[in-house]
């Protein structure tokens, strides 16, 4: 599982950031974050494959590889999304609290998911975590038309 997630899941990672900094500059940035995000509703759901798949190494290894590509694609989304909120002059501390804001909640939560899968099962969680990146969606799009980015 080591290997799986820290070596091969953080080359897929570092692919996926490659990947997601080209198409946000082909694509524009917010269409990318949407579609970001909705594959990380999705790559939440194939982590239930591995409960029927067994001591699968294969599917452990395409399922970290995917979940890691898509991760990768989306932080590399996130990332210029929060470059283009920050004033140039204040560049440097709005980003850092911006960065921050990013990641309070799911590392607060992160500490209660062993909790959460044993109260209702592992299937059921990443349904769950799926559920909660719908949100997300909604505010991509909300952020879009507010925000009145060029499509590009």
């Amino acid at each position: 599982i080591a290997d799986a997630s820290k070596l091969f899941g953080m080359g897929a990672t570092l692919v996926g950031g490659f990947i997601g900094g080209i198409l946000a500059m082909r694509w524009g940035v917010m269409r990318i974050l949407f579609i970001s995000a909705l594959m990380v509703v999705i790559t939440n759901l194939l982590f239930i494959t591995l409960v029927y798949s067994g001591h699968n190494l294969t599917v452990l290894y395409s399922v970290v590889g995917i979940d890691s590509l898509v991760g990768g694609v989306s932080s590399a989304a996130f990332i210029a999304f929060l470059s283009s909120l920050v004033n140039v002059k204040f560049t440097a501390m709005q980003y850092a609290i911006f960065s921050s804001l990013m990641t309070l909640i799911p590392k607060g939560l992160a500490g209660y998911s062993g909790s959460i899968v044993e109260s209702i099962g592992y299937v059921q969680f990443f349904i769950l975590a799926s559920l909660i990146g719908l949100p997300i969606l909604i505010l991509v799009y909300m952020a879009n038309k507010k925000l009145k980015f060029k499509a590009q």
